[in-house]
């Protein structure tokens, strides 16, 4: 393998963001993260060339990353970038030497670079009763209280991602309990209406009084935005992952839960419900679309309260 001077490393970091979008698939965000993420690493340590990437410059840009501040909350800095952030500049790094490597390019081995190791991650669970809260709490007998209802039934019945439910569509083929959804790097799965989740779309769809094609629109007349597309133009209110986010906050607020809740915590709701009934953890892991079976098992130490009950019944070595 060689190395080509006439490659400068933003030419080649230009074909690998090429490559990651084209021929890996992977949405706009991760291959936009990836150029924020090396651009920082070959400007902060001066890389010119593949031959600069080495040990020695990635431990100083380790350094320096661990030494820059957190995030500002109420203006104050709160301690410094998390270890997850910094990971995820080296994670960048090592699937850019994959590439390079696979291109026949002599450059530093991916493996030779470790990622720091991190705290186990910590969910944000709901308990049943604050669950059933949040889900009871819209108030049907408004348009907008339909849609709100529908809207968290299909979160909690089919674990999609807030980005997912935002692009649904209104033409969703209600009789049947299935339908697909595009997620993560382009990739289709399978996923599930529950009953419950089925009424409260029909209900919704049925007051509605547009024609607009997306499944969960504005109810407010002010915040219609005129879409250009092809074939004419089309008045839209879709809904975005923003707002959606905002009206789970909402009805979270409104049902009396003090932690907070994201649509990625109804999510892990979705998640731990399944598990704790008694899914194995890689049908869960098909459902929510993750490529790793690793992400999903995070989902077991939260389904493993009742073990204790279990060990209890039916442990043999009872109090006589």
């Amino acid at each position: 393998m060689t190395t080509n001077p006439i490659n400068s490393i933003d030419k080649l970091k230009r074909e690998f963001l090429e490559y990651c979008e084209i021929e890996r698939g992977q949405s706009l965000k991760t291959v936009a993260n990836y150029d924020r993420y090396l651009k920082r690493y070959f400007t902060e340590m001066g890389i010119k060339n593949v031959n600069n990437i080495n040990e020695d410059s990635v431990r100083e840009f380790r350094i320096f990353l661990n030494r820059q501040p957190g995030l500002k909350l109420k203006g104050q800095q709160v301690g410094t970038l998390k270890r997850n952030t910094q990971n995820y500049h080296i994670i960048a790094l090592r699937v850019f030497l994959k590439y390079l490597n696979k291109r026949g390019i002599t450059a530093l081995a991916s493996d030779k670079i470790e990622l720091a190791k991190t705290k186990g991650r910590e969910l944000d669970l709901m308990t049943n009763i604050e669950l059933e809260r949040l889900l009871n709490a819209p108030d049907v007998k408004t348009e907008q209280g339909l849609r709100d209802k529908a809207l968290l039934e299909l979160f909690f019945s089919t674990g999609l991602r807030v980005s997912e439910l935002a692009s649904l569509d209104s033409d969703l083929d209600l009789s049947r309990d299935e339908f697909s959804v595009r997620g993560k790097g382009e990739k289709v799965r399978v996923v599930f209406l529950s009953p419950l989740a089925k009424e409260s779309i029909k209900s919704y769809l049925k007051s509605r009084k547009d024609m607009e094609g997306a499944m969960f629109v504005s109810v407010s007349r002010n915040s219609k935005q005129v879409l250009k597309k092809a074939g004419g133009v089309e008045n839209e209110n879709r809904l975005t992952s923003r707002s959606i986010e905002r009206i789970v906050k909402h009805y979270a607020i409104k049902a009396g839960i003090s932690k907070k809740v994201t649509p990625h915590v109804i999510r892990h709701s979705f998640a731990t419900d399944l598990l704790s009934n008694g899914a194995d953890i890689r049908s869960v892991q098909i459902m929510l679309g993750h490529a790793n079976i690793a992400t999903t098992q995070i989902y077991t130490h939260h389904t493993d309260a009742g073990l204790k009950e279990i060990h209890k019944k039916f442990h043999s070595r009872k109090a006589g």
